[in-house]
């Protein structure tokens, strides 16, 4: 009973995720669309979370949902004029076969999609990476294998996944100022950001904490503190809570210095650049992945800033006007 039980849930998970995304891709009004896009999300960590992969659902949910759902909303708000098809235009043959092969190649998706998902979920061999990551995991100082995975065994391609995000801050301040000011908040967003602030925050550092044993690590954590940051934006904080000039540059770039700190003390010490000697391991990583989460947070909270702070060219903390 409990396995016909859990089967229902799964077809109805894969349909309504398959819905959202067919909506949100269909949908003439972007709004909806960007809501529609955040379901989604939320229904694919609960995909990764049957796949057993809880890391990688808490990243979905905070990330690919929660904060790509702000930016999405955020663009759509600054954009004046809707794209809505015109009411005059005609439904041609070549419409026809364009929307025929569209509908055919989402349905052999959904087919891959739905045979993939039940394949992974009935997959129980267990001659495969895992094995060797849990046979080299002591070494690490950590017991949670994602994070050994990502801050060990594959440390390089995470320092370079942190380099793409400081270049992405880099071209996102090229832009100029921030995005225009949002409405003035009134006093119940103004009451709920005193408890959800320091929340979001107190949850980042227990994540980065627990990483090292649990589900969680850096981008996990610099998820929510950059919710924090968004939230503070929303409640009339300019600058998003980042701090001026030089030290949001330390900010950026710290989560790519800490690797290469961490890579020169190895090397001084006569070890390849990220073999961390095993009673040092789990201090090492600790400290990067801290560097790694304030980065992350501030590239996030500058993408959504969509520009440099007001403080960056001398500006002072002030509240948000009305938008016009």
């Amino acid at each position: 009973m409990e396995n016909i039980a859990w089967s229902a849930f799964d077809v109805l998970l894969i349909a309504a995720t398959l819905s959202l995304a067919w909506a949100s891709l269909t949908t003439e009004h972007l709004r909806r669309a960007v809501i529609f896009f955040i379901a989604f999300g939320l229904l694919l960590s609960l995909i990764w979370l049957r796949l057993k992969a809880p890391d990688v659902a808490l990243a979905e949910a905070a990330i690919g949902a929660g904060l790509t759902g702000a930016l999405l909303l955020a663009a759509v708000a600054d954009h004046q004029k809707p794209i809505n098809k015109k009411p005059d235009q005609k439904f041609s043959l070549a419409d026809f076969v364009a929307n025929t092969f569209l509908n055919l190649l989402f349905i052999a998706f959904a087919i891959v999609f739905g045979a993939a998902y039940t394949f992974a979920l009935n997959e129980v061999n267990d001659s495969r990476l895992t094995d060797i990551v849990f046979q080299h995991l002591p070494g690490t100082g950590v017991t949670n294998p994602v994070t050994g995975v990502l801050l060990d065994f594959r440390a390089y391609d995470t320092m370079l996944e942190l380099a793409v995000l400081l270049a992405a801050a880099l071209g996102v301040m090229a832009i100029g100022k921030t995005r225009r000011d949002f409405v003035k908040p009134g006093d119940m967003e103004r009451g709920l950001s005193q408890w959800l602030i320091p929340t979001l925050i107190i949850l980042s550092l227990y994540l980065l904490w627990a990483g090292a044993n649990a589900p969680g690590g850096a981008f996990q954590a610099a998820a929510l503190l950059a919710a924090a940051g968004v939230v503070m934006r929303l409640t009339g904080y300019v600058d998003g809570g980042l701090p001026q000039g030089i030290w949001l540059r330390v900010l950026l770039v710290s989560g790519v210095g800490g690797f290469l700190l961490v890579s020169l003390i190895m090397m001084f010490a006569g070890r390849i650049y990220f073999d961390y000697p095993e009673s040092w391991a789990g201090s090492l990583i600790l400290l990067i992945e801290s560097m790694a989460t304030i980065s992350i947070a501030a590239t996030l909270v500058v993408a959504y800033l969509c520009g440099q702070p007001d403080t960056w060219f001398g500006g002072q903390q002030k509240e948000n006007k009305h938008a016009d």
